[in-house]
């Protein structure tokens, strides 16, 4: 049977209709894409590159409908579907140049099938995000969009089978997640998860695939994009008029419904006062209601469910004796026909009385005293996620100390935070907030391969580099306790460890920064900093060692067990201080764990992976080598980080002047 898909802001409104994929649909579509994975891994890169192309441009021409679809059936104003067909073609062109340039099949192996399940808060520009990926990788597509918002994922299919993707290459499965996506992912055949959504839907797909190897007896890679607590700090510096404009852009545009949007703006209180009033009189001048009308800033959530859930936790607030501020034309503008919220201010005496994120138009707010700074960004620490991190302020020794602390993916400076652009702000946090690596970044490809070039970290750098050279200096400080290993394996006579810390040496970037192409004022930034705690188990000191070399080249720290002291006395001082002893590490959830490297046989692996999924906490990655082996991807061992500041914000840019 088929079900209606209705407008969230006029239920009256049917869009269309949606068939659900039963089982049977469900193993038909897996054994299609299984056919396929062979024919479509040897088209080469140029061919594969080219379809993503012409289906970007078949985007740019149906722009249109796909706006009144995009209005429509997930509630977005008219602004926020233009940028989401543009974020969908720039994810199109963005992976489509990087493998004509550096893509090679008979050295870049995909996964196979990969399963992608994407949210309804994007639902073009995520979902297109991540079939574009693993097509251009070379993976067949088993596409799965939420259950809210399937109308838009099935016109993007039938581009791409227009542009020339062949319909087993990516096939729509739209339905229930606990029915088509749990089907889904728990088959074997399926060699690769690409979600985004919840935290907790994250473990769950975590536990599902944990354990399960591929032919070569390696993980299965889940790439988890999840949400954020995200937090906004501003002094008593920055400009209040531009601190208002940035906070409602970031908390109430899509409704609040963006996992990188302003949930937490923290105010320094000599200056909360007065960005509060204004806050709330900007908030009076936003139009409530349907987005079909193009005069509407803020539309609907997506149903009845969250609607619900964010005005609980609104009342639950106010029944707390909580300042809960909403515009008084909103509450009754908005009409009862849709699932609307009033963008709401509530006022929090402390950032740990968010329990969860609250995914829609709710911004909270919290005053903190000048010298309370650094305590306010370890409560934002605290919390877990690590999604997006602003700041206000025009104080340089400011702009430092909160970015230097920051555990967060993206990180805005005295400009909004919201809106990343593909190759300028590549897109995904850490901890809670995700697996890395980042969308329309670098790196993301390379994960979605079984195996790939000895210098793939290197080589997917170096066209780059040509126009923009990367900021060594901190990578040769990072490098030194691995020079140092070097020079001890050379003095036991250990040639193999000698030849693979000097490997590893050439072809780490950790610790290097480079600045990405942006517009005239904005600078954009983006760094390689080391996963800071990775367990190393071994069955054999050599290939220990050889873990232990890979954790020191991008610079962190090496977690071996405590059996194992003997061994690390032997090691030089500057080298032992990058290895800590430490049991149980696996199963005990409080103790933080990075990544995790594993030279061994497929039993002990599973085992690893199992109490892996255990774990409360961030998803941890498992890199799986056999005995022996040395070609450790180091990128497997890397964070990435978006630095976005608007300069001119801090009192001018300078090269706005002497443009001729």
């Amino acid at each position: 049977p088929t079900q209606p898909v209705r407008n969230p802001a006029d239920h009256h409104d049917v869009v269309g209709q949606v068939q659900e994929a039963t089982t049977a649909d469900v193993d038909q579509a897996l054994a299609h894409a299984q056919s396929a994975a062979a024919p479509w891994a040897a088209t080469p890169p140029a061919e594969r590159a080219a379809a993503l192309l012409r289906t970007a441009d078949l985007l740019e021409a149906r722009m249109q409908p796909l706006l009144g679809l995009l209005m429509r059936e997930a509630g977005k104003s008219a602004s926020n579907a233009v940028a989401e067909v543009r974020e969908a073609v720039d994810f199109l062109r963005y992976y489509a140049a990087q493998v004509q340039s550096t893509f090679d099949n008979a050295t870049h192996i995909p996964l196979g099938p990969v399963a992608c399940i994407s949210p309804w808060n994007f639902p073009l520009a995520i979902f297109m995000g991540q079939v574009a990926a693993a097509l251009a990788a070379g993976n067949p597509v088993l596409a799965k969009p939420a259950e809210q918002t399937p109308l838009i994922a099935a016109e993007a299919v039938r581009l791409l089978w227009q542009a020339g993707v062949p319909r087993a290459a990516v096939q729509l499965l739209p339905g229930q997640g606990e029915t088509v996506g749990a089907r889904l992912i728990g088959d074997a055949r399926v060699m690769g998860v690409m979600f985004t959504g919840s935290t907790e839907v994250a473990r769950i797909l975590q536990r599902t695939v944990a354990g399960r190897l591929d032919a070569a007896g390696r993980p299965i890679p889940l790439i988890a994009e999840t949400g954020g607590q995200n937090a906004m700090i501003v002094d008593s510096s920055a400009l209040v008029e531009q601190v208002v404009g940035d906070a409602v852009s970031s908390a109430f545009d899509s409704a609040g419904q963006r996992c990188s949007a302003l949930r937490v703006l923290c105010v320094q209180e000599e200056a909360a006062d007065r960005v509060v009033e204004m806050l709330q009189g900007a908030m009076g001048e936003l139009r409530v209601g349907n987005p079909g009308a193009l005069r509407v800033d803020v539309g609907p959530v997506i149903d009845a469910e969250a609607q619900a859930g964010i005005i609980r936790h609104i009342e639950n607030f106010k029944a707390k004796g909580h300042r809960v501020f909403q515009h008084p034309n909103h509450v009754s503008a908005a009409g009862i026909q849709g699932t609307f919220v009033p963008p709401t201010l509530i006022e929090l005496n402390h950032i740990g009385e968010l329990e969860r994120e609250v995914f829609g138009p709710v911004l909270h707010l919290v005053r903190y005293a000048r010298d309370d700074l650094d305590r306010l960004l370890d409560q934002i620490n605290a919390t877990g996620y690590g999604l997006t991190q602003g700041v206000h302020t025009r104080i340089d020794e400011t702009i430092a100390r909160v970015v230097n602390r920051a555990h967060a993916g993206n990180v805005y400076v005295n400009r909004n935070m919201v809106g990343a652009v593909v190759g300028v702000q590549p897109f995904g946090g850490e901890g809670l907030s995700g697996t890395g690596p980042k969308a329309g970044g670098p790196l993301y490809l390379l994960r979605l391969l079984s195996q790939r070039p000895a210098d793939a970290l290197a080589r997917t750098f170096a066209e780059a580099d040509r126009f923009s050279p990367p900021d060594t200096e901190r990578r040769e400080r990072l490098l030194a306790p691995l020079t140092t290993l070097e020079q001890w394996a050379l003095q036991q006579g250990n040639a193999a460890l000698t030849a693979t810390c000097q490997r590893f040496a050439q072809q780490t970037q950790g610790g290097t920064a480079r600045t990405l192409p942006g517009p005239t004022g904005e600078r954009n930034v983006y760094t390689l900093a080391p996963r800071a705690r990775v367990l190393c188990l071994a069955q054999s000191t050599d290939d220990l060692l050889v873990e232990t070399a890979a954790v020191l080249a991008s610079g962190g720290t090496a977690l071996w067990p405590t059996a194992l002291a003997h061994l690390r006395t032997q090691l030089p001082t500057l080298v032992q201080a990058q290895v800590l002893l430490q049991d149980n590490t696996l199963n005990d959830g409080t103790q933080a764990l990075d990544a995790v490297l594993h030279h061994g046989d497929a039993p002990s692996l599973h085992a690893v992976c199992t109490a892996l999924a255990r774990r409360t906490g961030p998803i941890v990655g498992v890199t799986a080598l056999q005995p022996g082996a040395t070609d450790i991807p180091l990128e497997r061992l890397l964070i990435e980080r978006a630095l976005s500041v608007n300069k001119a914000a801090a009192g001018g840019n300078a090269s706005l002047m002497t443009i001729g």
